[in-house]
């Protein structure tokens, strides 16, 4: 077997065992063709790598430039690999069993404090029919803290306008229920009622916030369309496509919720991806004691 076939095998696996994402699949496929490249420069292959090997690409990394925070990506790429390759016996070593991963300091997520929040969700033009629809996907993105891939791949039917909950389906085809909050199912109600049926040719379709041509959304659209709402709403803190999610999980840990609780609503497998949210709300308390205590 090649090593273009073992590392297609692997992301066959992963898809198969993991359900992982397109966008996962397709970093760690980059990840694996960087290593590759580097090895059949110095004629090398997946499965002829020694520690050694691994410590001078690394090495290398670095006097190119690369940050620590994409070494420690990679290197996770790396052992899950070289761990799969293990266990289906195509190899006998793990060339990164005794390899230290590179430590990383955790960058606080990119927010907004509630005030721009408030901007940014007024932003759009609600008088058309577009601007009803971003109003209501700003308004669903923060008031249930969603990635923005799961935003737009919501249908029609994960709408539970009664009960007033969505049901979404997050990594690895998890499925979860977010409720929604009255101000978020106002604006899907309105939007529902006056902005859809304009948008699209056959309302029968399933995208709940259709693209072109009734279909879905793509990320990059209305990550675009953020950066332009921002812009009107005079924004100048940085934004990334989850924003909205950051600011969601802060404010809700800034008003006294568990973080039990906001782990589930943000569909967290674990806790301690959650916890980055305590630093951000620790962040911005010591923020606010510096600037109005009397001795801050």
């Amino acid at each position: 077997m090649t090593d273009d076939e073992l590392r297609d095998a692997f992301l066959d696996a992963l898809w198969l065992e993991r359900g992982a994402s397109d966008n996962t699949l397709a970093a760690y496929r980059r990840d694996l063709v960087h290593w590759q490249r580097w090895l059949i420069e110095r004629e090398a292959s997946l499965l002829t790598a020694t520690p050694e090997c691994f410590e001078r690409f690394l090495d290398d990394r670095q006097t190119s430039g690369y940050q620590a925070r994409s070494d420690a990506r990679l290197t996770s790429s790396l052992r899950r690999f070289y761990r799969w390759a293990l266990l289906e016996g195509r190899l006998e070593r793990d060339p990164l069993s005794e390899a230290i991963s590179p430590r990383v300091r955790p960058d606080l997520p990119s927010t907004l404090d509630e005030t721009e929040v408030e901007r940014l969700l007024a932003a759009p033009d609600v008088s058309t029919p577009l601007g009803l629809r971003d109003r209501a996907m700003l308004e669903v993105l923060y008031a249930c803290g969603l990635r923005v891939s799961e935003l737009v791949m919501l249908r029609i039917d994960s709408v539970n306008q009664r009960q007033g909950v969505l049901r979404v389906i997050g990594k690895g085809e998890t499925e979860r229920l977010v409720p929604m909050g009255e101000e978020a199912l106002d604006w899907l109600e309105r939007y529902l009622r006056q902005g859809r049926s304009e948008l699209m040719s056959d309302i029968s379709r399933a995208p709940l916030f259709p693209g072109r041509g009734d279909g879905f959304m793509t990320r990059q659209t209305f990550w675009h369309r953020i950066k332009r709402h921002a812009v009107s709403a005079s924004i100048t803190s940085p934004l990334s496509p989850h924003t909205l999610r950051h600011a969601f999980a802060t404010h809700l840990l800034n008003h006294g919720a568990h973080l039990r609780v906001v782990q589930e609503l943000l569909g967290h497998r674990d806790l301690s991806t959650t916890q980055i949210y305590t630093h951000v709300a620790q962040a911005r308390l010591e923020a606010i004691h510096a600037q109005h205590h009397p001795r801050g």
